[in-house]
């Protein structure tokens, strides 16, 4: 299934999309995508809800798209999980993954306006694939129960400023967590519909031209790893996010490098998770 959330900033309903332009409100049987949904097992039997609120059924394509969860617990991301983006970064390959938050509040919707900070120098792109915890997770035995906690997948934008990220203290949290900074969606994919996520295909283009291709193929840690890696460390709570590392072809890797600037227009997506487009604009 497709979970997504449509409708005013801040006032989204929870919806399952049940053709390309079509979707089924079922906010009034399951209040939101959000910790208690995922965590009360929301998803087992959402399929029936679906078919209880067959009635609800409205066109995708009058709709703004938000965020397909609610504001997480927590948003855990992982560095250089591609091999050759290590290397157009200048960094060794890790040997375990390189993990840092972001702001749980950068949340923004597929389609909406990406923000430069003010006093940003360097702003850069970073298509991924993100993950998003189905339950609750503390040390968990092996990947096969990392995967089974596995709520779906979808498209994320890990948004970056490099300045504030590496020449500001080196503390990455500070170029990850401005406003805006991570689009997700359009929809989030259910677990059992993807047939094969580490064979995934990802793209990013920027005013039209082609930045970023990539596979999931060539990530160093897998989601299941990663999640059951994570749950050794910390707890993770129902609707947390967990974006899982760019391929390369970042603005930071080129030479020169490029920036993001306002009037740019990004263009992403996961092969079966759908894509993104967001316009750069100053923040206000």
């Amino acid at each position: 299934m497709k979970l997504a959330r449509v409708g005013e900033r801040g006032s989204e309903r929870a919806v399952v999309v049940v053709s390309p332009d079509q979707y089924v409100d079922v906010s009034a049987v399951v209040g939101d995508f959000d910790e208690k949904f995922f965590g009360s097992g929301g998803l087992a039997s959402l399929a029936s809800t679906v078919d209880q609120c067959s009635d609800r059924r409205f066109d995708l394509g009058k709709v703004r798209v938000g965020a397909p969860i609610a504001r997480p617990h927590q948003i855990l991301c992982i560095g250089l999980n591609y091999a050759d983006h290590a290397a157009e970064s200048g960094q060794p390959v890790p040997s375990e993954p390189i993990v840092f938050t972001k702001s749980p509040n950068t949340l923004i919707g597929p389609d909406d306006d990406v923000h430069v900070p003010r006093g940003a120098t360097k702003m850069d792109w970073e298509v991924e694939l993100g993950v998003v915890v189905g339950r609750r997770c503390r040390y968990l035995p092996d990947e096969g129960a990392a995967r089974e906690a596995i709520a779906g997948y979808l498209v994320v934008n890990d948004v970056s400023e490099r300045a504030f990220q590496l020449e500001r203290g080196g503390q990455w949290h500070k170029g990850k967590s401005a406003e805006t900074f991570n689009p997700a969606g359009p929809y989030l994919v259910t677990a059992d519909t993807v047939h094969d996520i580490n064979s995934l295909d990802l793209w990013l283009n920027v005013n039209g031209v082609r930045r970023q291709s990539g596979s999931t193929k060539t990530m160093l840690f897998s989601p299941s790893f990663i999640v059951h890696y994570l749950s050794q460390f910390m707890v993770l709570e129902p609707g947390d996010l967990i974006n899982t590392g760019t391929p390369p072809g970042v603005g930071m890797g080129f030479r020169p490098p490029i920036w993001l600037q306002p009037g740019d227009v990004m263009e992403l997506g996961v092969e079966g998770l759908g894509s993104q487009r967001q316009h750069v604009v100053a923040a206000p």
